[in-house]
């Protein structure tokens, strides 16, 4: 995770020394709907092996999977000229899942991150300093994530195990701010994020926590 965080410091202390100079930085909130993808969304372990910290050892295969999940992110862009802005990002969201084998009952799963990162935002019409239109954005963050299990009709309430994990994510996609010059913008988002690191599912890490995120939101 050392080379994790060191990679991650490069935005982040672009950013603070951006804010020094940023004349109007805009700030914003959404919500976000979050679609899990590739292994993150289903996978199958074969019989004897165990997913991360999830279930014991089985002689069936067992196969576990996510579903859409939802979350909320608040963002600081402090634009740099017309067409480049970084941003700040702190989000979270959670996904509830099942791992299920043949002649055993279901366990519930949830995996919960909180990330905190930093953006380039790149807007090809020039309006940076408006936040306003079309924008492409691709950063990293430190991803803080839990993966909890539980069984029974009222699952997650009182998780049985959970395991904890740090690991740096991408993300890459674009967006689009619709509204006037001034004041408050309506904000869509959509992402993609990529666990860079600690997904090792070989040496018993978990699957990357990959998904597209979908943003709603507004910007000041």
């Amino acid at each position: 995770m050392r080379r994790a965080a060191t990679l991650l410091a490069i935005p982040l202390i672009l950013a603070s020394g951006s804010a020094l100079k940023a004349q109007s930085p805009h700030m914003g909130f959404s919500l976000n709907v979050t679609v899990p993808t590739g292994a993150f969304n289903s996978t199958t372990y074969p019989a004897n092996t165990s997913p991360f910290d999830q279930a014991p050892p089985l002689g069936v295969p067992q196969r576990e999977t996510f579903d859409t999940g939802l979350g909320g992110s608040f963002t600081a862009s402090f634009p740099m000229d017309r067409t480049l802005a970084i941003r700040l990002n702190l989000s979270g969201s959670s996904e509830n899942g099942t791992n299920s084998a043949p002649g055993y009952a279901s366990v519930n799963l949830r995996h919960s991150i909180f990330s905190a990162g930093g953006d380039l935002q790149i807007f090809p019409q020039g309006t940076a300093f408006r936040h306003r239109g079309l924008y492409f954005v691709a950063g990293l963050s430190a991803d803080f994530e839990r993966f909890s299990t539980s069984q029974g009709n009222d699952p997650y309430y009182f998780p049985d195990s959970s395991a904890n994990k740090s690991r740096l994510g991408g993300t890459l996609g674009l967006g689009h701010s619709f509204g006037y010059d001034a004041g408050m913008r309506f904000n869509l988002e959509a992402t993609f994020h990529k666990t860079l690191t600690g997904n090792d599912v070989n040496a018993g890490d978990p699957p990357s926590a990959d998904f597209v995120k979908l943003g709603f939101g507004i910007v000041f």
